[in-house]
Order: C-alpha cells, then sequence, then structure tokens
C-alpha cells in the first residue's frame, strides 16, 4: 500500500522480488526496498451480535472466534443490485460527492533513504499463501449496499506480489506489514469501520486486510466516478489510464484514495509505473501458476 518502480517486462517480475518492496497501502510511490529473500439441542443457544451493516462476510479463520460474522437477517436483507445500465464506461468529469465520510488516515512519510526491511513472526508457506489471497477475493465485502463488489483473484495475488512478493513476515522501513503491506494505522481505521479484529502480523488476516482496502476504494471511487458502477474489468480500460474502475483503485491502493478520487475534479492517476506494475502481474505473474 505505498512505493512504486519501473514497468516490468514478465521476465523482470522474479527480478522485482529479489531486488525489493515497491509499495503500500495508502501510501507515496517510492524506489524499490530491499527484501530477503486455513442436531438442535434442547438447551437455549445464545444469538450472536449482529456485526455491522456493511461487515464483511465469511469470518476468515484467523479471527471467526472472535465474532463479527453478519447476523443471517443482514445477510438475507441484502437486496442484488441492478446491473449497471450506463451507456458509457467512462468516468464522470465532473464526480459526485462520496458516499463514505469515514476515510482512511493520510499517507505516512518516506522511509529513510538506505533503510532495509526486517521480518518477524512466522514465514506463510507458498501455499497458505495462495489459500489465503483466494479466501480473500471470495468474499463480500459490502453485503448490504453493494453485494456485488468482487476483487478478483488476480488483482490479490499481484497487488500481494508487487507489494511483498508474497513474503509474510516482511515489515518496510515506512511501516508496511505483510504480504499486502497494510500501514497499521489504515489496518486499525479498517477494524473500526467494518467492526471486525484482523491481526495484521497474521497473514490470512493481512490477506483480508488487504482486500477489505481494495474493496473499500471500489465503493469510494465507484460511487464518486462510475455511477456505482463497481465492475474491476481490465475489458473496460482503454489506453488512457483514467478511463477505468479497475486502473484507479490500483492506483488509491498505492497511493491514497485523496490523490486519486479528489471531489469536484477529474479522476486522476498520480503513479502510473505503480499501474503498470499491477496490470502487467495481472497477466504474466510467475505467481499466477502457484
Amino acid at each position: 500500500m505505498r512505493r512504486g518502480v519501473g514497468r516490468l517486462a514478465a521476465a523482470a517480475v522474479a527480478a522485482l522480488v529479489t531486488a525489493g518492496l515497491v509499495t503500500g497501502c495508502g501510501g507515496e510511490e517510492r524506489p524499490v526496498r530491499e527484501v530477503a529473500a486455513e442436531l438442535p439441542t434442547a438447551a437455549p443457544v445464545e444469538e450472536p451480535a449482529e456485526a455491522p451493516a456493511d461487515a464483511p462476510s465469511e469470518e476468515p479463520p484467523a479471527v471467526e472466534a472472535m465474532g463479527g460474522r453478519p447476523s443471517p437477517s443482514a445477510s438475507a436483507s441484502a437486496k442484488p443490485r441492478p446491473k449497471p445500465s450506463r451507456t458509457s464506461t467512462k468516468p464522470l468529469a465532473k464526480p459526485k460527492p462520496p458516499t463514505e465520510t469515514q476515510v482512511p488516515p493520510a499517507p505516512p512519510k518516506p522511509a529513510p533513504a538506505g533503510c532495509k526491511p526486517s521480518h518477524r513472526g512466522t514465514k506463510a508457506t507458498q501455499s497458505q499463501v495462495k489459500a489465503a489471497l483466494a479466501d480473500a477475493a471470495a468474499r463480500t465485502y459490502w453485503p448490504t449496499s453493494a453485494p456485488d463488489i468482487r476483487i478478483p483473484s488476480v488483482l490479490m495475488k499481484a497487488t500481494a506480489w508487487q507489494e511483498s512478493g508474497w513474503q509474510s513476515t516482511i515489515v518496510a522501513c515506512d511501516g508496511g506489514v505483510g504480504l499486502m503491506q497494510v500501514m497499521p494505522a489504515t489496518a486499525e481505521w479498517m477494524n473500526q469501520r467494518f467492526g471486525q479484529s484482523y491481526d495484521i502480523d497474521d497473514y490470512r488476516d493481512n490477506a483480508y486486510l488487504g482486500g477489505t482496502y481494495l474493496a473499500w476504494l471500489t465503493k469510494y471511487i465507484g460511487d464518486m466516478y462510475f455511477e456505482s458502477d463497481y465492475r474491476l474489468d481490465a475489458s473496460l480500460c482503454t489506453a488512457e489510464l483514467n478511463s477505468c474502475l479497475l486502473n484507479a483503485v490500483i492506483a488509491a491502493y498505492n497511493y491514497g484514495h485523496g490523490a486519486v478520487a479528489r471531489e469536484g475534479q477529474p479522476l486522476a492517476i498520480p503513479n502510473p509505473q505503480y499501474v503498470y506494475n499491477v496490470r502487467d502481474l495481472m497477466t504474466s505473474c510467475e505467481c499466477l501458476a502457484f
């Protein structure tokens, strides 16, 4: 959720992982940084407390015992949204006011020059990371107000590869943590916003935090510029980087929502190289074959 590098050809992706981290959640584009190479009984049953209406469904394994899963009534009451009926998929030149008034914290300051990332905790295996990212992509993050928002699996995988090279224990100099390089302040904000208790140091929760942030950005930018058309579809993108929601969400994951979606102003892509990198990885990353 911060940093950016030069556009990667398919053959150069592996070099990115060994050369360094490249960015993180809600932060600034910056140079590459080095990284080290899961019959009712007669007894009365307590009903679970209801979670916020838009709390993500399907509690992740690492926090399923903590509660926070939406109640059956909340999920049942969600009505399918009509399919987009727009005649154009281009963003609005003049955006609508944001529907989300609670926003993530400001991006962090750049890390000191020469600083090297560190590691903490137990490294997750490649198969564990793959399963965690697949679970995060399969979730419904806005079960009540926007159940059609989905984070493509290839986007989750490519973003995690761009951010950390799928290293679950990495801690960047600017504070980004784990697979999705989530900033601690951003994680705290998302836990409060969605009524969750995700642990930034658990690789499964870290994947959910990254997915939650991508989902929040999809709704925030989608409501402002795309009339609630939440499709993160590469086929809707043209040569203009600000032509589609997918590119905008990728850019905002790295640079922060405020640099991409600005009230009263056209959609902006302030970090084109980062967007090129992730878009390339969505089709060419070696991680897609894991």
